[in-house]
């Protein structure tokens, strides 16, 4: 027999389910149990909340950190040297070219052949010694043609003696007639002819003697010449340059021809250098000096200033003055004609306070001063006003032209302190008055690193 089917009463889908109460909330956590099925989670315990939290947190901490790294980076660092006393050296620079004290140029005073070079480069001579000589065969022809000369003028004044004889004679015989005739003969005409034949006989003896004076004077040059055909040297010394041979024909119809440079003492050279306009009021004479050459550079020669020339020279538009020093070659190291480098010492200073010449120079940025102030202020990460520009210091408004001022490091801070300088050497610099003290860290430079 079938049992009966119960019936099944269905709710409308629009009813309202009944309320949920905590016994209800646990009866259904038991029932999800029962049933296997995993329970809700609160929203506070879900993990994508907790992971968006944590990229939040990362985010700010980066900004923050990247903040504090980019001030740290734009606070400026300073290089320093500390401020002591020294010694200074004013040093004058120029460069020029040794000479020997006292050159001669050997030449020709007459047109010929040289026939003989007794000397060459280098040799050691004797005043008087015969260095070249010339062909003297046409000087001696002049020779023999100026003794024919003389020997003619001679003749002639022999010549003339005897018409001067003559003259005087007849005018004798004449002025004894008139004085027995009692003026009556000879007539005053043939007087006046014999006084007129006597004086013309007188002058021409007094030209023929003239004559003989002119040859005998061509004679000596002829002579002379003819001795200067053997040149020999003027002084003792040595030949620097040579620049005749056998053969060669010599031309001083113009010019005395240069044969021979001869350099008097090479143990005593000078140097000739040029200072610079700006330069010649520190040189003076009687200062020392130091120089080097190309052929031994790590070698210093002493030298000593005799002459400071008032011409001028001007190359390129620059000019300079020729000066003078002295230089001992007693072992013969140096050459006529080397380049050298003098330094010239212009001025010393003994113990005196000293600084950098890049102190001098420097000044701190602007950039320096906003990175100094946001270090002091700390991190700030609103947007800054324009920074001020930093004020001069009394230094800058002194009244002295020379007066300057220097940057110090005191607490981490960069501080202007006025200073006076003296000389410098270009690398140091003499501080001769201001506020500048002994130990103090002065800034040459500084450096701020890039925003990243």
């Amino acid at each position: 027999m079938n049992a009966p089917i119960p019936s099944v009463v269905s709710t409308p889908a629009t009813a309202t389910p009944p309320p949920v109460t905590p016994n209800s909330a646990a009866s259904a956590s038991d029932l999800a149990t029962l049933l296997g099925e995993p329970a809700t989670r609160v929203w506070y315990r879900r993990p994508w909340v907790w992971s968006a939290a944590l990229a939040v947190l990362l985010a700010v901490a980066g900004i923050v950190y990247w903040q504090i790294d980019k001030a740290a980076h734009a606070v400026p660092s300073y290089i320093t040297q500390p401020v002591a006393r020294g010694n200074l050296t004013l040093t004058v620079t120029a460069n020029g070219t040794l000479q020997p004290t006292r050159s001669i140029n050997i030449g020709s005073e007459l047109s010929g052949t040289v026939l003989k070079v007794n000397v060459d480069v280098n040799d050691r001579v004797k005043k008087g010694q015969v260095l070249v000589e010339l062909d003297t065969a046409m000087l001696s022809d002049r020779i023999l043609r100026s003794r024919a000369a003389v020997a003619a003028a001679t003749a002639k004044v022999a010549q003339t003696e005897a018409t001067v004889k003559e003259a005087r004679a007849g005018l004798a015989r004449f002025e004894e007639v008139a004085r027995l005739s009692g003026g009556k003969v000879p007539s005053k005409a043939e007087l006046d002819a014999s006084r007129a034949s006597l004086a013309r006989a007188l002058a021409d003896a007094t030209s023929a003697r003239a004559s003989v004076s002119d040859a005998q004077a061509a004679l000596s040059t002829d002579q002379t010449n003819r001795s200067k055909a053997s040149i020999s040297a003027p002084a003792d010394g040595v030949v620097l340059t040579r620049s005749v041979d056998p053969g060669n024909a010599v031309a001083a119809s113009l010019q005395a021809v240069t044969l021979f440079t001869l350099a008097d003492d090479l143990t005593k050279l000078r140097l000739w250098v040029y200072v610079d306009e700006a330069d010649v009021g520190s040189v003076k004479i009687g200062q020392n000096a130091n120089f080097t050459v190309s052929a031994y550079p790590s070698r210093q020669y002493p030298a000593v200033i005799t002459r400071v020339g008032f011409g001028s020279t001007i190359t390129d538009n620059v000019v300079t003055y020729l000066t003078y020093l002295d230089v001992d070659n007693a072992d013969l190291s140096l050459r006529p004609g080397m380049t050298a480098t003098a330094a010239i010492i212009a001025t010393q200073r003994h113990d005196v306070l000293l600084v950098p010449n890049t102190a001098l120079r420097f000044s701190p940025t602007k950039a320096a001063a906003d990175a100094q102030a946001k270090k002091s202020t700390g991190i700030n990460l609103l947007p800054r006003m324009p920074g001020r520009t930093p004020r001069k210091s009394s230094a800058a408004g002194a009244s002295t032209a020379t007066a300057r001022q220097v940057w110090v490091l005191r607490d981490g801070q960069a501080v202007s302190v006025s200073v006076m300088p003296g000389i410098s050497d270009g690398r140091m610099t003499e501080i001769t008055g201001g506020d500048l003290q002994v130990g103090m860290q002065v800034i040459t430079d500084q450096k701020v690193a890039a925003s990243k």
